[in-house]
């Protein structure tokens, strides 16, 4: 893998892309809030969510007349999904070793000024939620 700097919501951070196909991981990024590194695995999961139901033009269907318990006015489904593994890495020396002994560029990349660095104030309003901080793809199973 090798190390890029990225952006989380408004934060800079770094992220580790992968440099070939033999790579266990598609991406991990370092989130400068909570100071977790996410990794995303290549090892795929089958498993339920509620999804927007979609019209005929792909739009989520409004309900008619009653909100959902979570507050939402869109008609919702269950479906399979393929989801990769996550995995979380919370102790600094831990993710230290695992970009070390996955980086190529390990070496020459300044990951102390993200390790480092003060944690932005939260909540953000801008801060992008997680699932859209990503470039994680989930493909439905048909």
């Amino acid at each position: 893998m090798m190390l890029t700097t990225s952006n989380w919501g408004p934060n800079k951070t770094f992220k580790l892309i992968p440099v070939s196909k033999d790579c266990p991981y598609v991406e991990a990024i370092f989130d400068p809030g909570s100071k977790i590194l996410a990794v995303i695995s290549t090892i795929a999961k089958e498993t339920y969510h509620m999804v927007d139901r979609l019209d005929d033009n792909g739009d989520p269907q409004k309900m008619k007349l009653t909100r959902t318990s979570s507050g939402g006015d869109t008609k919702k489904e269950r479906r399979l999904l393929k989801t990769y593994a996550e995995y979380y890495i919370t102790v600094r020396e831990e993710i230290e070793t695992f970009i070390n002994g996955f980086c190529l560029n390990a070496d020459s990349f300044d990951i102390k000024q993200y390790l480092d660095a003060e944690a932005p104030p939260q909540p953000d309003p801008r801060a992008l939620p997680a699932d859209k901080a990503t470039n994680m793809n989930v493909d439905l199973v048909t």
